[in-house]
């Protein structure tokens, strides 16, 4: 009697270990597209999060120096672009920073220009709160950052 085993038990076996490795990699592919995607959510909170802490403390940016600060603002460009912006007395608005989302993310607001005022008497959202849609190309992916009239980010 020989031992071992025959073709057909050998290519059974690596045609199932194929399809699970098929399997698991779409499957695993997509949750990294989904964790980038809530990466990218999470990382515009903590942005937005700074920019109200920013206001909240009144913080004045250069070019402001001389100036009354009123608001700090998160201005969104569609698709994958937003500043922060320092807004000052006598019409006077000084960038403080912008970014751009990495490819393939683009985001969409209800409202491109989120405004937090200074020492923490609100913003400019009336009442509908403001939903920031994030999305991925070539999925059907989205995530979402909400901005309430009271100032919550979530």
């Amino acid at each position: 009697m020989r031992k071992g085993y025959t073709l057909i038990e050998v290519l059974i076996s690596l045609t199932i270990i194929g399809l699970l490795f098929g399997f698991g990699f779409a499957s695993f592919r997509d949750f990294s597209r989904r964790q980038h995607l809530a990466g990218v959510a999470r990382t515009i909170k903590g942005e937005l999060r700074l920019v109200q802490g920013k206001a909240s403390a009144a913080e004045k940016p250069a070019g402001c120096d001389t100036k009354i600060l009123s608001s700090y603002s998160f201005h969104i460009t569609p698709p994958s672009s937003y500043e922060v912006i320092a807004n000052c007395s006598g019409g006077v608005n000084v960038t403080v920073k912008t970014e751009n989302l990495p490819d393939g993310v683009t985001m969409i607001s209800t409202q491109n220009t989120i405004s937090f005022k200074v020492l923490g008497q609100g913003t400019n959202i009336v009442s509908v709160p403001i939903v920031i849609t994030f999305t991925q190309a070539g999925t059907n992916n989205k995530s979402y950052v909400t901005v309430t009239a009271g100032g919550e980010i979530k």
